[in-house]
């Protein structure tokens, strides 16, 4: 589900589609959706009566930034597959980062 939204991109997709495209009953696509609100990783909109969710970008920045410090009790060497590169983090507007 945070994949999907990752891909939409800032405009996000409606609760629909993302049920639709996951194939997930209402409940479960509620229940999903409300915790990663709740963990501060998506927000929504509402556009008339639909809900459109989008992925709150600097927030996953911040997680992979600190899963990535911490990756591997700090040795970043030491995974050997390469996920510990902060450099692959997602830019976004206002990110000064080199």
């Amino acid at each position: 589900m945070f994949r999907l939204l990752v891909q939409a991109g800032v405009e996000g997709l409606p609760a629909g589609r993302i049920g639709e495209a996951l194939g997930l009953p209402g409940a479960t696509l509620s229940f999903h959706l409300n915790q990663l609100r709740h963990a501060g990783l998506v927000t929504f909109r509402r556009e008339g009566r639909s809900l459109i969710y989008m992925a709150e970008y600097a927030a996953m920045n911040g997680l992979l930034a600190y899963l990535t410090e911490n990756c591997c009790q700090g040795e970043a060497a030491g995974c050997g597959v390469g996920a510990c590169d902060s450099t692959t983090l997602i830019r976004t507007k206002g990110d000064t980062r080199p």
